[in-house]
């Protein structure tokens, strides 16, 4: 039986993909002043004036890209929640996931626009609404795989302070391109985060 044809909702969704997903390829290729609405609808393989009705403008185009990628990073981080309970390590598991989360495409591609933004202000106003929304999912997740310790007043610091050890390493790594350098770096500060994370997990002394 042949496939049935898709409906044109399907097929716009599925371009759309396709544009946001050659938009991340660009921005790490190229950065963000080499990416260029031409460039990724070319790599897109749509025409330009599809790109045009999907994404009006670059700063559109490029914010709904991290957009997208951060929804998927928060996709994958959900569907480990039952082994991260199980597991024996559950913070330390935790942390693992959410650096090999930063590891790839997105994590380069959210730097390439973070840079551009400071001299962008049209940039700088969409990732100011882009950011949260990123940074919100992985703290639902972390919610969700501690929910008994998530109402202490430190804990939404502690996720903060863990995404920015993750990031700040990362970023400091371009430089050197060291990989035993880098382990040793992460497997330090996720170390001292695990001492975090189990200091707001002791139980309240008594009275």
């Amino acid at each position: 039986m042949a496939a049935p044809r898709r409906t044109q909702e399907e097929r716009s969704a599925a371009m759309r993909v396709r544009l946001l997903d050659a938009t991340i390829d660009c921005l790490v290729e190229y950065g963000y002043a080499g990416t260029t609405t031409t460039r990724v609808a070319d790599r897109a393989g749509v025409t330009r004036g599809a790109q045009v009705h999907h994404f009006p403008t670059k700063t559109d185009l490029v914010t709904s890209a991290i957009r997208h990628l951060a929804a998927r990073r928060t996709e994958v981080a959900m569907a480990e929640i039952d082994r991260l309970k199980a597991s024996a390590d559950p913070v330390g598991d935790a942390l693992q996931l959410l650096w090999e989360m930063h590891q790839g495409p997105v994590f380069s591609a959210t730097v390439e626009l973070w840079v551009a933004s400071r001299t962008d202000p049209e940039l700088r106003a969409q990732m100011a609404v882009v950011e949260p929304i990123a940074t919100s999912s992985l703290v639902e997740f972390g919610k969700a795989l501690l929910p008994d310790h998530s109402a202490h007043p430190e804990f939404l610091h502690a996720v903060y302070t863990a995404m920015d050890v993750v990031r700040g390493i990362l970023i400091a790594s371009w430089a050197t391109r060291d990989q035993a350098e880098l382990d040793a770096r992460w497997e330090r500060g996720r170390r001292h985060l695990i001492l975090l994370f189990g200091a707001l997990m002791q139980p309240a002394p008594s009275r």
